[in-house]
């Protein structure tokens, strides 16, 4: 899979935090509740011997903020985010 390319890091600062996202306050607390539930339990997987990940699956059309959630979310786990461009993959 794509021999002889790799892959290279950008800086990357997105100003879209959870104070700056138009959500419902309800569903935003959720999803941040939620976030904290998975960092605190890192330990917990590692015990089990299970992958520490979480995932959330996105849909709707452009302009709806899906971008805008990635990058809260990002910003509020203090995570780095990886785009790739699905057309490069062979």
């Amino acid at each position: 899979m794509n021999e002889g390319s790799s892959w290279h890091g950008i800086t990357h600062h997105h100003s879209s935090t959870f104070d700056t996202l138009a959500m419902d306050p309800v569903l935003k607390q959720s999803i941040v509740d939620d976030l904290d539930r998975f960092l605190g339990r890192r330990d917990y997987y590692r015990r089990i011997g299970k992958a520490w990940k979480c995932g959330y699956l996105l849909y709707g059309p452009p302009g709806t903020g899906k971008s805008s959630l990635i990058a809260a979310m990002a910003n509020y786990l203090r995570f780095n985010l990886y785009d790739l461009d699905l057309l490069e993959v062979r």
